[in-house]
């Protein structure tokens, strides 16, 4: 479901979640932040091509030379790479690493007592934007957006599971027309991102996910609030207690 022009630079990315004005004053470190989100969340994925300096310095309200060096530094820790020539640019080098509970459990420990109040706050934040995605009368962009996160994410590999399920998710926050709703279900991903991509991924929660996940597309299209709402708590749910059940 990828669309690239003959550049190879994405032309379905969307990013309004991540991708809004840098409004602090420290632009270079809060650019550095939304570029490692956008990777990391799969908004631009392993070998994918960054947009244009002057289309993601736009985006932001940043200078390029501030948006360049924020790239500097993704390429120093590895994450991004630059090539030259008439199909150059700046290309992601970032893989999510594989499941691993050890990690999960370190992960957990760090966040302590905060791992509760994630969950709950990441509950009303996405149970609310699913409800009001499905109050809105959607373009048939957004439709078509939606149903391809979709179809991505019921197609992807283990390799690349959760960060299509990021996608998916974010795809519903960005339908609200709400960027502050948007950019607290990215911040909220972001809390919890090493947690859920340390969980192993088993085909039967595959499985319950992707009957969960069409159940929340097909309420939102059909604009049945309260069944958006039930839907995305039973996924929610479902995802808190398979975390706990691995810390146990």
């Amino acid at each position: 479901m990828e669309q690239a022009d003959r550049r190879g630079i994405r032309t379905d990315w969307q990013g309004g979640a991540i991708f809004r004005p840098v409004r602090t004053g420290n632009a270079f470190e809060e650019t550095v932040q939304r570029l490692l989100e956008a990777i990391k969340l799969g908004i631009f994925e392993h070998g994918d091509r960054l947009p244009p300096e002057r289309e993601l310095a736009a985006r932001l309200n940043i200078s390029r030379e501030t948006l360049r060096e924020a790239i500097r530094s993704l390429q120093q820790a590895g994450c991004v790479e630059s090539r030259r020539g008439r199909y150059g640019g700046t290309f992601v080098t970032y893989r999510q690493p594989p499941p691993d509970l050890g990690e999960l459990r370190r992960a957990v420990r760090h966040m302590g007592a905060e791992l509760e109040d994630a969950l709950t706050y990441r509950m009303v934040l996405e149970t609310g934007a699913a409800e009001q995605a499905a109050r809105r009368m959607l373009t048939d962009h957004q439709v078509d957006h939606l149903r391809s996160r979709l179809a991505d994410l019921e197609q992807a590999t283990p390799a690349g599971y959760r960060q299509l399920d990021s996608r998916f998710h974010l795809a519903i926050a960005e339908l609200t027309g709400s960027h502050s709703l948007a950019a607290g279900v990215a911040e909220i991903r972001m809390r919890l991102n090493d947690l859920l991509n340390a969980i192993p991924i088993l085909d039967r929660n595959i499985e319950n996910a992707s009957e969960q996940h069409r159940a929340m597309a097909e309420a939102i299209l059909a604009g049945d609030i309260d069944r958006a709402r039930r839907a995305t708590e039973e996924h929610l749910e479902a995802t808190a207690a398979l975390l706990r059940g691995f810390l146990g």
